[in-house]
């Protein structure tokens, strides 16, 4: 049923009676005669299964059922799409489950494969809501199938469709109540996955050529700009290679006031979101710029919060977008920060070869910050096999941010060279190289590298036999870190801590409550360490 006025005459006038209706429609008119709403939901898999079974015959489900169960998934729960799937299994003597299934895999042929013929298809069902909608509001729901990424507020709705937010909202309702949309209950919106493919088939056939570009590159530039300016508000002087000055000009700043959105936040709401901008983009040749310019800024959630493969991915589109910019400083930037995740994930070999990669960009672009940057991940990547070789990089990488007048990278750079000298046994040394790191970078304001740095004088502290002192500046730099959000500089400061509690006798308790928060944040980056912490807290692995 469409309009509620059709159910009127139906509405029960006695007791004990009661009127079930249903619409793709909200038919929220029905509340004024006392219609309680009820939302239907997709099906789950297994009452998915349910019905495909009874429709089908239990032997058929039976027979292939990974195949029955991709097929529910493919459904994504409609009742309309899982009986015509049915149907076309029941007329077909000949198709598999598995066989449909994977006709139906190709995203591009999926709605044409629900279909028993014009009249009966998943893509008539949605056309009913679709021609009821006005013209703009149909416009924006085109346009929003084109989107990348699975969810959007009304900023990023509006410039999808490049129109003004003020009714980019009202028209975002319009769609939800024709339950064309589904609304998250945070601001945000998703399309179901068939009305997604929906949207784009409509976009496809009433969008003029070159629209769908278009969009994407505005919604590329939106989310650069504010991934940058997330970038900026949490740490202003980072070394980047962009220059974005045009661009944030006019750019509002949702971060920059008090109360405003946390930047990490956002970034960690969001980053699903930008890897698909990334993805899309990154095929774009008049994209490349801004893929590499996204991928630079887009980092700064990574150095917080370690999701390894979607920094590792990110970073290689970036590179590729880089490099066939022809712009080598930013592809030496991005080679050398790619090695991180790598080495996260014990890539050694790839790390290595991006690091060469890097090092000869960086030599082209003449950058002298550049080239120090790119010393210093080389000297992260040599600690692991060469620690003299490590130590030579961290010298150079002191040398270059001097000799350019980058205090703050001349800092770092002496942090990575007081942990090559503890390393290598030299403790004595390595504390008053650290010490003085951690006092310019909080001269600074720097919290999270100075942080860091504690973390490294602990350990100095530690291999120096001072083990109370060890345990208290280990514990002030995990707690820093913590409330920086720094979470995987936390985990590691948390494990060396642990490891010194165990040696002297802590309190069980305490060395578990450290390893566990270590493991939480490790699963949640999908590092490879968190196995290690597993097998550590059931008392199968090292404890040392």
């Amino acid at each position: 049923m469409s309009q509620p006025a059709q159910a009127a005459s139906l509405i029960p006038k006695g007791e004990g009676s009661a009127l079930l209706v249903m619409s793709g429609g909200l038919l929220g008119e029905l509340a004024l005669d006392g219609a309680r709403m009820m939302p239907v939901r997709p099906l789950g898999r297994a009452s998915g299964l349910e019905l495909l079974t009874e429709r089908c015959g239990e032997a058929v489900v039976a027979a292939d059922r990974e195949s029955a169960e991709r097929l529910v998934d493919l459904c994504g729960g409609l009742p309309v799409a899982l009986h015509i799937v049915a149907a076309r299994l029941l007329t077909n003597p000949g198709l598999t489950p598995a066989d449909l299934a994977g006709e139906l895999a190709d995203e591009s042929g999926r709605l044409a494969g629900m279909s028993l013929g014009e009249e009966r298809s998943v893509s008539a069902v949605l056309d009913l809501g679709y021609r009821e909608l006005p013209p703009d509001t149909a416009r924006l729901y085109r346009l929003l199938g084109w989107l990348p990424g699975t969810t959007f507020d009304v900023g990023v709705a509006a410039v999808a469709a490049g129109i003004d937010t003020s009714s980019t909202g009202t028209m975002l309702r319009a769609l939800v109540s024709a339950s064309l949309l589904e609304s998250t209950g945070d601001g945000r919106h998703r399309f179901h996955d068939l009305v997604r493919l929906h949207a784009r088939e409509r976009a496809a056939a009433e969008e003029p050529e070159g629209e769908q570009l278009a969009l994407l590159g505005r919604v590329t530039t939106h989310y650069l700009a504010l991934a940058a300016l997330a970038d900026r508000s949490i740490r202003q002087d980072r070394l980047r290679i962009a220059d974005l000055t045009t661009l944030l000009s006019a750019a509002p700043d949702p971060f920059g006031t008090t109360g405003g959105t946390a930047p990490l936040d956002w970034l960690e709401a969001e980053h699903r979101n930008i890897l698909d901008v990334l993805r899309a983009a990154v095929r774009e040749e008049t994209l490349r710029t801004e893929v590499w310019q996204l991928s630079e800024a887009f980092t700064a959630l990574f150095f917080h919060h370690r999701h390894l493969g979607d920094w590792r991915e990110s970073l290689e589109l970036g590179a590729a977008a880089a490099a066939a910019a022809l712009e080598p400083a930013a592809e030496a930037r991005l080679r050398s920060l790619l090695s991180r995740p790598l080495m996260d994930q014990g890539e050694y070999d790839a790390a290595r070869r991006e690091l060469e990669s890097a090092v000869a960009c960086a030599e082209v672009s003449g950058d002298l910050v550049v080239r120090a940057s790119v010393q210093e991940f080389s000297g992260r990547y040599w600690e692991r096999f060469d620690l003299s070789r490590a130590m030579d990089a961290y010298r150079s990488a002191l040398e270059l941010n001097t000799a350019a007048n980058e205090g703050r990278g001349a800092a770092i750079a002496a942090y990575f060279l007081g942990s090559a000298q503890d390393a290598a046994g030299e403790h004595g040394e390595a504390l008053v190289t650290l010490r003085g790191a951690h006092a310019e970078l909080t001269v600074r304001d720097d919290p999270r590298m100075a942080a860091r740095v504690l973390a490294a004088m602990g350990l100095a502290h530690d291999h120096l036999g001072e083990h109370d002192e060890a345990i208290r500046t280990l514990s002030e730099a995990a707690r820093a870190l913590r409330e920086l959000q720094a979470t995987h500089y936390e985990a590691q400061a948390l494990v060396a801590l642990a490891g010194i509690k165990e040696r002297s006798a802590a309190d069980p308790e305490a060395v578990r409550a450290d390893l566990t928060r270590a493991l939480e944040i490790y699963e949640a980056g999908g590092s490879p360490q968190a196995e290690v912490l597993r097998r550590r807290l059931e008392g199968t692995g090292e404890t040392g």
